[in-house]
């Protein structure tokens, strides 16, 4: 008796229209997935982990409205000093993690060692970006007519709030990259997520407690006198730095660190002037942390990726994209649909658990998210794949420049890519 054949499973039409999309049969970009199964794992479980960390934050946004109308200014600088937690960090846990694959990794944090000049580079970054961030939301603040309060007082609350969480980011970042060497899974894959994630969960908190410094003027003014004398002296130390290695990544980091923080601080003044046309309901304030953040990890992950391709020779830096980049991509995109589904669905239960915040339906939070999603798709994969390739090919390091580009140009349009979804869905509860 013969026996029937076995049916092949069938494709689903998703997956169909993704080969067709991207120039790729479906069999390969399947088998491109079951190769980086782990990779896919790892990254949904640092995605997922850092959904309900960026949750609480938003939660923490919308809990602190009365407190945000209360010192003006201070909604221009909060994106800026999120992203530039994540830019400096994510950007280390970058190069930490190539450091990894190509040898130079050592746990010691000695003199000398690769991991101290990684941390002095992030260290002399931190210090000046947290006065950058205060000085460009006062510059833009002012320039458009929006109010805010003084130009020491912002410098003031970056510095602050900067500093208390950069410390809990070195050791989460330091910790994942020991654990990565010792364990040997890729801190490409998890890395972004968790770190922009964190940066998110502790720099708006560490925000709020910096904002009480106001209450002592001399304290607050001297504090921002201090913080723009720092600033221009980690600026020196680092262009001047002996160590090679150091001097370089200040002084590519600055003018790509430099460009982040202006178009931060534009996404807050956006998030400012339409708060309370647009993110009027605070279910949609819940939403803004955890989506923003998953645009800056899905792109960390994937420049992250393509940057250590590109430093391992298995990636050509030419304009338009091979075999490999694009399958990366698809990873990106398939992760993407997980990302943006459990925003949605973790935005609407925190809006139905917190007290006072009327929540929008679950169908309508969904297609706000992702619609939202599928605009910064291709944005977010753009952005990654030319800042890695250009930046290669001019001589730099894609490590340094890949994640800020992506994390900033995220913060902009992942919050204009909200909007347009807002806008184009009528909202009902």
């Amino acid at each position: 008796m013969a026996t029937r054949p076995i049916p092949r499973p069938r494709t689903p039409r998703a997956l169909k229209a993704l080969g067709r999309l991207i120039g790729l049969p479906t069999r390969e970009v399947r088998g491109y997935w079951a190769q980086e199964s782990r990779s896919i794992r790892s990254g949904s479980s640092a995605l997922a982990l850092g959904l309900g960390a960026t949750l609480i934050a938003g939660i923490v946004l919308a809990s602190a409205e009365e407190r945000l109308e209360g010192i003006p200014g201070l909604l221009a600088l909060i994106p800026a000093a999120i992203g530039m937690r994540g830019a400096i960090f994510g950007a280390l846990g970058s190069r930490l993690a190539t450091g990894i694959l190509t040898g130079e990794f050592h746990r010691e944090l000695t003199r000398g060692s690769y991991l101290r000049r990684q941390v002095e580079a992030s260290t002399i970054l931190s210090f000046a970006s947290a006065t950058q961030a205060g000085v460009l939301a006062w510059l833009i603040s002012a320039a458009l007519g929006l109010r805010t309060i003084s130009l020491l007082d912002l410098v003031a609350i970056s510095l602050v709030g900067g500093l208390l969480s950069s410390v809990v980011l070195f050791v989460v970042v330091i910790a994942m990259a020991r654990r990565s060497d010792s364990v040997g899974f890729n801190l490409d894959d998890v890395g972004a997520p968790i770190i922009t994630a964190t940066g998110d969960l502790v720099t708006l908190p560490a925000l709020l407690v910096a904002t009480f410094v106001l209450e002592v003027s001399v304290l607050s003014t001297s504090l921002g006198a201090v913080g723009l004398v720092v600033g221009v002296v980690a600026v020196v130390l680092g262009l001047r730095a002996d160590d090679a290695r150091v001097k370089r990544i200040v002084s590519e980091s600055l003018v790509v660190l430099t460009i982040a923080v202006t178009i931060d601080v534009f996404a807050g003044v956006v998030v400012e002037a339409r708060a309370e046309e647009q993110f009027g309901a605070a279910a949609l304030l819940v939403l803004i942390p955890p989506f923003i953040a998953n645009c800056g990890s899905l792109g960390g992950m994937l420049s992250s990726r393509l940057a250590s391709k590109l430093h391992l020779g298995q990636l050509q830096a030419q304009l338009r994209p091979g075999k490999l980049a694009v399958l990366d991509v698809s990873l990106t995109a398939l992760l993407a649909l997980l990302a943006f589904s459990g925003v949605g669905a973790a935005g609407w239960l925190a809006a139905v658990l917190v007290p006072g915040v009327e929540a929008l339906s679950l169908p309508m939070t969904l297609g706000i998210t992702l619609l939202a999603g599928l605009f910064a798709l291709p944005i977010l994969a753009g952005a990654a794949y030319l800042a890695a390739v250009i930046s290669f090919r001019f001589g730099f390091d894609p490590d340094n420049h890949g994640i800020p580009i992506v994390t900033a140009t995220m913060d902009l349009t992942g919050v204009l890519c909200l909007l347009a979804a807002i806008t184009l869905l009528p909202l009902s509860t």
